[in-house]
């Protein structure tokens, strides 16, 4: 696959421009959950695992003090019996509720600007590069960069700036973080909560996995300078936030898994051995059919090379939207 023809025209005016040269390659580190045991025999009862991050881009150079990488097999098996758990207590409550399935979806978005003081170096964001990445993120689901539409769209409720020199950087996995989303976090199960700021380690962005149980910690971390207009070249498109939101809507990464194994849990995404860094057209790391989808959201590429979802991907997304996130 090559670059979308006019990949640009969706960006807001006055976007830095991205050079190949300039290498902010990202390495694949995040938390994962915590391995429970269940079991996927119908009317089984099931322990849901515990989610703290899904994936935490990291820029060229950063290390996260916690490298899992991707989700272990048995992680995989442990998500997968949950989801269908959650699908088969769905299924029982629309039988005697009446509940209906949702085919399409508006989902609230709370944006909270973490800073360290008013100026700009100190992560005060101008809100138009909020409203900026809500474009992204609707054109992104909506299909209109040259993938697959999904049933998501995303409305902007509430921009939240808060100045506290104790949560900037945001640390992934440290006790401030929780104590910023605990005392932060807005909305229900339904409700995607995104935290912006300087992060720790040179991340780019990290989220959590959706679980049938609300917690605080739920939501996505970005980097304040990756949305559109800011200063992280070659990846200062917005598509940090597209690929976080991704996996809040339980999407793996492509490279789940690597070249065996049902990979990333959807039939339409090639199987790739890797993270994909930068723009490596033609890329082709597993013998199975197709070339590396580097140009799907969910690989590590440069924001000027990633333009996709596939159909697979729309339907995970909406599946665990109606098991896990609709009311």
């Amino acid at each position: 696959m090559g670059l979308r023809p006019n990949l640009l025209t969706r960006r807001a005016a006055g976007v830095a421009s991205t050079t190949l040269a300039l290498l902010l390659s990202t390495a694949a580190v995040g938390v994962v959950p915590a391995a429970s045991a269940l079991s996927a025999a119908p009317g089984a009862s099931c322990a849901e695992p515990t989610d703290v991050h899904s994936d935490a881009r990291v820029k060229k150079g950063g290390s996260a003090k916690l490298d899992p990488n991707e989700l272990t097999a048995k992680q995989v098996r442990d998500r997968e019996a949950d989801l269908a758990a959650a699908l088969r207590e769905r299924a029982n409550f629309r039988a005697g509720a009446g509940a209906t399935t949702l085919a399409t979806v508006t989902v609230p978005v709370v944006v909270h600007v973490i800073q360290r003081d008013t100026t700009r170096a100190g992560g005060n964001i101008p809100d138009s590069m909020v409203t900026a990445q809500i474009d992204v993120l609707n054109e992104a689901y909506g299909g209109a960069t040259g993938g697959a539409p999904t049933a998501f769209g995303f409305q902007l409720q509430k921009v939240h700036h808060v100045t506290n020199a104790a949560w900037y950087p945001i640390v992934q996995g440290s006790s401030a973080e929780r104590q910023m989303k605990t005392s932060l976090r807005e909305g229900g199960k339904n409700t995607l909560n995104i935290y912006l700021g300087e992060l720790s380690d040179n991340l780019l962005g990290w989220a959590t996995f959706p679980k049938r149980k609300l917690d605080s910690m739920d939501g996505v971390v970005a980097l304040s300078e990756s949305l559109p207009g800011g200063t992280a070249t070659n990846y200062n498109q917005g598509d940090t936030g597209t690929h976080e939101v991704g996996h809040w809507l339980n999407l793996y990464h492509t490279f789940q898994g690597g070249c065996s194994g049902s990979g990333d849990s959807v039939s339409d995404t090639p199987a790739e051995s890797s993270p994909a860094f930068q723009c490596p057209t033609g890329r082709d790391t597993c013998t199975t059919a197709g070339l590396d989808p580097i140009t799907n959201f969910m690989d590590y590429t440069y924001d000027s090379c990633m333009y996709q979802f596939t159909p697979g991907q729309a339907s995970r997304m909406l599946t665990a939207w109606n098991a896990y996130r609709a009311a």
